[in-house]
Parts: structure tokens; C-alpha cells; sequence
């Protein structure tokens, strides 16, 4: 069964005229963050490539970004060599914003992909779906187009291999599921989010399925879950401690510097007012723009630790419905919705949420 009557081309070929236009747009720091990495992966040896700081936006994705960026960085070379070299700071020439903007939109094209996977697979469920609606929606997300295409960064082709897993998953392919979003936590890790939803639900309906021997569906499902990582991780084997540090920077602090609109953007509200008609001072807090750990003034200062409880904690409910669903096509359901609950979890209790997070709620959840 195709998707009979799409636009979705059309809609894809309206929203990359839209992109286009806004090549000439403001773009953030994370627009001198990606020039950065495609300078460091070209121009410097694979074992240096978690190590080099010359640049305050140091390498902090998993290898396979890494590696996406030392292929981009091959094309790039024929552009504008100047923006492969590593003390040539906040960059940004013609050719250089051009070939950074025209190769988001380029990747779009697993976002394309991802999209028209998932729609089919749901059709295949028998589930009722305002297409063109969920088209539109998802190829011009008016989110993805703010973060990618103006602020920039990479996140469209990501979510597209979300989509992808997901839909693998609606399909009952649960090795290539597994498979792709194992990929996909190896380019952005952020997205371990949702690895609860995933895991329990191939450990329900594939690992404890009456038909299959659970043993030889457990090893099938690490294989292709472990696969990605040995080949994302493996060149980098001995220089683990350092990469891990990178990717995981508990020092930059409970909040971002921008908060994002969540419970802890409250907490550090009534901190800073309860502080304020007390009377008490300090040095610099939450709301001084600094990426760093503060302490709060009045209420407990929070620690990594208690977020993780936090958010696990209001999972477990969805995770459950999971476990008791009593045939396929209601754990699918409850899996979509995992998915949602899980993100919409840890953007509410997550140690130092960035505001652009919430897509991980709002992709899915169409």
C-alpha cells in the first residue's frame, strides 16, 4: 500500500523554496559550532578530534555526527578551503554560509524519507490519518525551519531517522528498528530520551513474543543495537573517558542559559523571588546568561541525580501501559504515545534542557 494521492513533493519542493529564501537569514553561534567541526575533521587525525578546544564550541556529539561532519567536510574543501581551518574563528563567508545552509536541505531528504515510511506504516495499521495535514505539518514544521534553517543546526535529517525507527517498529521489523535507532543515538545522543519507549516495547512484543525463542530474539536485538555503537565508538576506543566527557558536560548546570519553558524555568523563578524579598545576595545565578552549575539561594540546589529520578519517575505510568497492552496494535498506540510522554517527560525534569528540545514532543506526536 503506497500513500495513494500524496503531495508530498510538491510540499517538500514549497518548503525548500522557503528555505532558500532564508539562506541570506540571521544565523546563531551554532552556525560557527558546525563550521568548527567540519574544521577539525578535516584538517586534524580522528584521535584529536574530542580533544581540540581552540574553539569555545568543542566537538560534543556521538562519532557518527562526527563522522556526517568529516564527509561534509570533503565537499566543502572544493568550496571554500578557508572554513576547514581550525583558527579561522567565526567564519563565515559567501560560499560558506551557501554551502552550510544548501546542505541542511539536502539531508531534509531523510526527513522526506522518514515521513512517507511512518505515513505508509500507519495506513498499513488501519489508522485513520489526515495526510496532507501530517505532510505539512512535518515537512514544514515551522519549528525545524526556526532551529535548522535560520538559527541552524542539523536536527530535520535526525528526525527523519526517527521516523524511520518508529516506523520499522509499526511494522513489526523490529532488528531494523532497533537498528536505526541505534544509529540515530550515535549522531545525537539527546535522543535517549526516548530509549525507554523503545526498549520496552521490542522487550515485550519481539524479545517475549509466545512465537519466538526469547534467547536467540534477545541476542538478534543487541547485535543490531550494538552494532551501531562498536562502529560509532570503536575507532575511538581509547579515548573513551574523554569523548564521554564531551558528550556528557553535567558542569554546564541544571538550566541553559536561555531556560526552557519547564518545571525547572519555575523552580529558579521562585528561587530568584523568594530571594529577593528576603533580601539575600550572591554571585552570579541562573539568570545571569552563564552555561555553569549555580547554586540556588533559597530552595535546595538540585543535582543530576534527582532529575533523573524525577523524570524516570512520571515515564513509568506509559512504560507500563506498554507492558499491559494486550495485543500488537494496542502496544503500537501506547508506543507512539510512549515516545511523546517520554520526550514531554525529559523536557519538564531533564538536567539542562535547551528549549529546542520540545521538539522531540512535537515531531512525533503527529
Amino acid at each position: 500500500m503506497g500513500l495513494e494521492g500524496s503531495l508530498m513533493w510538491p510540499i517538500f519542493a514549497v518548503a525548500t523554496c522557503v528555505k532558500l529564501m532564508l539562506v541570506p537569514a540571521y544565523h546563531s553561534t551554532d552556525f560557527e559550532v558546525h563550521r568548527n567541526w567540519l574544521a577539525i575533521t578535516h584538517s586534524l587525525p580522528l584521535k584529536e578530534w574530542y580533544y581540540e578546544s581552540t574553539c569555545e564550541w568543542t566537538l560534543d556529539y556521538p562519532p557518527f555526527f562526527a563522522y556526517f561532519e568529516w564527509l561534509l567536510s570533503q565537499v566543502a574543501a572544493f568550496v571554500d578551503p578557508k572554513m576547514l581551518e581550525v583558527n579561522n574563528l567565526n567564519y563565515a563567508s559567501i560560499e560558506t554560509k551557501y554551502f552550510q545552509r544548501i546542505s541542511v536541505m539536502v539531508m531534509d531528504l531523510v526527513l522526506l524519507w522518514g515521513v512517507w515510511r511512518c505515513l505508509r506504516s500507519l495506513q498499513r495499521m488501519g489508522v485513520k490519518v489526515k495526510r496532507t495535514s501530517a505532510e505539512v505539518f512535518l515537512l514544514m514544521n515551522i519549528g525545524l525551519i526556526f532551529v535548522d534553517h535560520i538559527h541552524f543546526q542539523y536536527n530535520g535529517f535526525l528526525y527523519g531517522i526517527l521516523l524511520l525507527s518508529i516506523s520499522y517498529l509499526l511494522e513489526e521489523r523490529y532488528v531494523m528498528s532497533a537498528f536505526f535507532f541505534a544509529s540515530l543515538l550515535n549522531f545525537k545522543h539527546i535522543f535517549l530520551y526516548m530509549a525507554p519507549a523503545f526498549g520496552i516495547y521490542l522487550l515485550r512484543f519481539y524479545c517475549l513474543d509466545a512465537s519466538k525463542n526469547p534467547l536467540f530474539a534477545l541476542v538478534k536485538l543487541l547485535v543490531a543495537g550494538l552494532s551501531p555503537f562498536v562502529l560509532s565508538f570503536g575507532p575511538f576506543w581509547q579515548h573513551l573517558p574523554q569523548v564521554l566527557s564531551r558528550l556528557f558536560p553535567f558542569k554546564r548546570g541544571l538550566t541553559h542559559a536561555y531556560w526552557a519553558p519547564n518545571f525547572w524555568a519555575l523552580y529558579n523563578t521562585v528561587d530568584k523571588v523568594a530571594a529577593t524579598v528576603l533580601g539575600k545576595r550572591s554571585g552570579p545565578t541562573t539568570s545571569s546568561g552563564l552555561v555553569q552549575e549555580f547554586d540556588h539561594v533559597v530552595l535546595p540546589s538540585v543535582r543530576p541525580l534527582a532529575t533523573f529520578v524525577l523524570t524516570l519517575s512520571f515515564m513509568i505510568p506509559i512504560l507500563v501501559k506498554i507492558c499491559r497492552s494486550s495485543s500488537k496494535r494496542d502496544g503500537k498506540i501506547a508506543f507512539i504515545r510512549a515516545v511523546v510522554i517520554c520526550s514531554a517527560s525529559s523536557f519538564m525534569f531533564s538536567w539542562h534542557v535547551h528549549e529546542k528540545a520540545i521538539l522531540m514532543c512535537l515531531i512525533p506526536l503527529w
